[in-house]
């Protein structure tokens, strides 16, 4: 329930009838004391006389002590005391209602609860009161709400949803889903907690807009907020701040584990205190502090040597005991990293590849650095490098230190493996990437070193958009024995996303099975599962698999929520195939996060520029061309040389934002040309999507191309693509309606609004009436599935105008503010030209100038739409 429920049910519980007011029950800073505020705000606005106390510690130990605000000096026996007070406080009300705020009635005096009581059980005055759970409340409060007189409502803090939607109220703008999370997650709901933490983040710096979305850094906590949870917290005993200590540093523990580092009756009284609870995992008891911001607290104020001391005594209990669990050699190693324990080599090199396997690249890095430092010679060097290669971090240094420890040609072959990738994905240099690679393809000629060379070229020629040669390679690797993991994560991604462009969409997911679990067995590139699933998700994209390609992405973005990059990758991945759903606007929410996020990652070794191809899509579509137009700009510039097998879709993409502007002939032209790039590097698939957006511009001349690509191509999508093109080459209404059948039942709505358009229209010019309003209806429904987007096609279902598409685009740009000589330049024809077009138009509309004109095609042109957090919540 939101705020603004619970208001509205509190209101409805005072005008029953039936209670005399309402109790607000919770724990505290969730909310209480601002909720019947704004309770005795609306009673005023409604015409009720309002008061407000408050009971504290002080006055707790006066008679009326919270009333003496209200009351002034009053005199004689309680009982009298009692009935003169009630008199005050509704001497002035009249007729009208009087509501009463009590804020903290569990420390009313005896005296003031009485005449709380009075007042609700002679019906004087409306009651909201607020009490906090697990303190005492005086009886006659209590009996109140027992005896049905006052509605107890119990007050929870906000949940995640909630945290997001007032964080964006507060902030003025959209709030990363991660920030989001790990603020709950901080404050766990707490309002309070919540305000004082957004305030001290904000002054720090830490809690700031990235390229137009609010990120939280991380970092500590703020002075406020630490002196507000330190009071919370109360004074701790010596061996009650061990047992919190232990926790902040390691929790959660085991209650037996934690029984031999700690008193176990300072632990029972810590539980007491309200600071730590227990809780059941599997067969173990665990002991976890109660509130985040207890360990946030106390690891800041604790000393650099007691918190390495409690490290080392925590590491060393973990190992005594066994190290049963599956990650308490990562946790052993990590709370060693920074304790007074020498250095374990064995255990550090062991964490680090367990790191690796996690894709936890920047605790990779710690470990492996570690453990080079402690002798761990080339293993720990290659881990490091690894996980460099995965942050996108060039690592020239490093790559030096790693080919002069390496001895065997194995040990060359994988040094070469991690050089090549760090020169050509992180630092662009394909050229002399590639130079690299081919010297130690001539040098290295046994296995396994020759077969990991075999690996990298497959990926590499995948990624450069040489699919063929890809093919060959990573089916050669594939079929050796005894590959290593390493290798066979390489061999598949560039196996796959070759697969993916070329059009054999229906062999993906055994490549990507086995890609996949040899990833998540490899302590180097663990990592690499991510531009795997991005090669399955572009192949099942293109191919039109779509609700497949939502299940794997959504799946993905669930599970790496705790990490930093990989969560961004996946979050670029759900709103690229958002988008090619036909949900441009919940898209842009998704992309513009990812985008904001990958800021401080420099190209993400190519996956920015993944991210960029479909933001200037979605913002070409939710019109903000401007926007738009800057990140194809960008992209054209700077331009990664390591996804090449994305330029169709970067053509595309610049495509989308011509057919926005209503330059219908340009934008043709640009799906031709995506078309051709693709035709000419064998990347079928992409050539069927360029093809198919040509038809869904309004090209009727690529029936016979997109005949012959569906007996090529695997899935829904060239089929359904070649019946649009033939139909729509034919003019035939039916056609397309099955077209926009088949599209919408394969999940691609915008094109299936298109094609229902385009039947609309065929339906008209054959006087079909019926048929002709069937179809608009479908369009309607199915733009607004696309969040009201509207494109060239719908556009004109939307508002059918008598003119001819060359009317429509140049009427269109004028419409927009171009002059003659401006649109002529676009459309390369003559001013007299554009000046006879436009004559004709208003003669055809009746408008008398740019000004009407501009009026009439204004429902034509695409509305921004607000975003919604819709999917950030699933």
């Amino acid at each position: 329930m939101g705020r603004g429920d619970e208001l509205r049910s509190i209101e409805a519980a005072m005008r029953s009838g039936t209670p005399h007011g309402v109790l607000l029950a919770g724990p505290a800073g969730v909310g209480k004391t601002r909720l019947a505020r704004e309770v005795l705000t609306a009673a005023e606005q409604r015409g009720a006389v309002t008061r407000w106390v408050v009971g504290t510690e002080p006055s707790r130990g006066l008679p009326l002590g919270a009333f003496a605000a209200l009351l002034g000096a009053l005199s004689g026996d309680p009982t009298a005391l009692v009935a003169q007070a009630s008199r005050v406080l509704v001497a002035d009300a009249g007729d009208g209602p009087v509501v009463l705020g009590v804020d903290d009635a569990h420390l009313l005096d005896e005296m003031s609860a009485l005449l709380v009581h009075q007042l609700v059980l002679h019906s004087a005055a409306v009651v909201v009161a607020t009490v906090r759970t697990g303190e005492t409340v005086p009886d006659l409060v209590t009996h109140l709400w027992k005896d049905g007189y006052l509605e107890r409502l119990e007050v929870a803090p906000l949940e995640q949803r909630q945290t997001g939607s007032l964080l964006e109220a507060v902030l003025g703008g959209p709030v990363e889903s991660k920030t989001v999370r790990r603020v709950w997650q901080i404050t766990q709901g707490n309002a309070l907690y919540l305000r004082h933490f957004v305030d001290g983040e904000i002054e720090a710096d830490r809690l700031r807009p990235v390229r137009g979305v609010w990120r939280w850094s991380g970092g500590g906590v703020s002075p406020g907020l630490t002196d507000l949870v330190t009071i919370r917290m109360g004074e701790l005993a010596e061996p009650v701040a061990t047992v919190v200590d232990l926790l902040a540093l390691a929790e959660p523990l085991g209650v037996r584990l934690l029984a031999r580092l700690a008193d176990p009756a300072a632990i029972e009284q810590a539980e007491r205190a309200g600071l730590v609870r227990a809780e059941q995992d599997g067969r173990r008891l665990e002991a976890r502090l109660t509130h985040p911001l207890f360990g946030e607290v106390r690891r800041a104020r604790m000393g650099v040597l007691r918190a390495r001391r409690l490290r080392g005594r925590i590491s060393r209990a973990i190992a005594d005991t066994g190290s049963r669990r599956a990650d308490d050699t990562l946790r052993r190693a990590v709370l060693a990293l920074d304790s007074d324990l020498e250095p374990d080599r064995r255990l550090l090199l062991d964490a680090a590849s367990r790191a690796g396997q996690l894709c936890d690249l920047p605790l990779t890095v710690r470990l492996g650095q570690a453990a080079q430092a402690a002798g761990g010679g080339f293993e720990a060097h290659m881990i490091t490098m690894a996980a460099l290669n995965g942050l996108s971090r060039p690592a020239g240094a490093e790559a030096a230190a790693l080919a002069a420890t390496a001895g065997t040609d194995d040990e060359v072959a994988r040094a070469t493996v991690a050089q090549v990738l760090n020169l050509a994905w992180m630092a662009l240099r394909p050229a002399p990437a590639e130079a690299i690679l081919a010297a130690a393809e001539a040098r290295i000629v046994g296995d396994p070193g020759r077969t990991r060379l075999l690996a990298l070229r497959a990926l590499f020629d995948g990624q450069r958009a040489r699919p063929a040669t890809a093919i060959e390679a990573a089916t050669a690797a594939l079929a050796a024995p005894d590959l290593p993991d390493e290798s066979a994560a390489l061999a598949a991604t560039g196996y796959v996303v070759s697969l993916a462009t070329v059009g054999r969409a229906d062999e993906l997911a055994a490549a990507t099975a086995r890609g996949l679990a040899s990833a998540g067995r490899s302590a180097e590139f663990g990592y690499v599962r991510f531009p795997l699933i991005t090669s399955q998700l572009t192949g099942l994209r293109l191919a039109g698999y779509l609700r497949e390609a939502a299940d794997i992405a959504y799946a993905g973005w669930e599970s790496v929520r705790g990490l930093d990059l990989p969560a961004l990758i996946s979050t670029v991945l759900v709103g690229d195939v958002t988008l090619a759903q036909g949900r441009p606007v919940s898209a842009l929410r998704w992309l513009r996060e990812a985008h904001a996020g990958l800021e401080r990652f420099d190209e993400a070794g190519g996956f920015e520029h993944v991210c960029l191809i479909p933001l200037g899509r979605a913002l070409a579509l939710t019109g903000d061309l401007t926007a738009a137009a800057d990140v194809l700009a960008r992209l054209r510039t700077r331009q990664h040389p390591m996804v090449l097998f994305l330029q169709p879709d970067l053509v595309l993409s610049h495509a989308w934002l011509a057919a926005a502007q209503g330059v219908s002939s340009e934008a043709v032209t640009l799906a031709h040309e995506a078309a051709s790039i693709a035709a000419t590097t064998g990347q079928f698939a992409h050539e069927v999507l360029a093809l198919h957006t040509a038809v869904c511009f309004g090209d009727r001349s690529v029936a016979g191309r997109l005949t012959t690509l569906a007996a090529r191509v695997d899935g829904p999508r060239a089929p359904a693509a070649a019946t649009h093109a033939t139909a729509l080459a034919a003019d035939d209404g039916d056609g397309l309606w099955t077209a926009s059948d088949l599209l919408e039942r394969m999940g691609d709505q915008l094109a299936a609004a298109d094609a229902a358009a385009q039947a609309a229209a065929a339906y008209r010019r054959g006087n079909r009436r019926g048929a002709a309003h069937r179809a608009a209806a479908r369009v309607h429904r199915l733009t607004e599935h696309c969040e009201g987007v509207r494109t060239l096609a719908t556009s004109t279902t939307v508002q059918p105008l008598p003119l001819t598409g060359r009317e429509r685009e140049i009427g269109g740009l004028a419409a927009r503010g171009m002059t003659n000589r401006e649109i002529a330049h676009r459309l390369v024809v003559s001013v007299r030209t554009i000046e006879n077009h436009l004559y004709r138009i208003n003669a055809k509309l009746g408008t008398g100038g740019r000004a009407e004109l501009a009026e009439v095609f204004h429902e034509e042109m695409p509305v921004p739409r607000p975003t919604a957090r819709d999917d950030h919540d699933r």
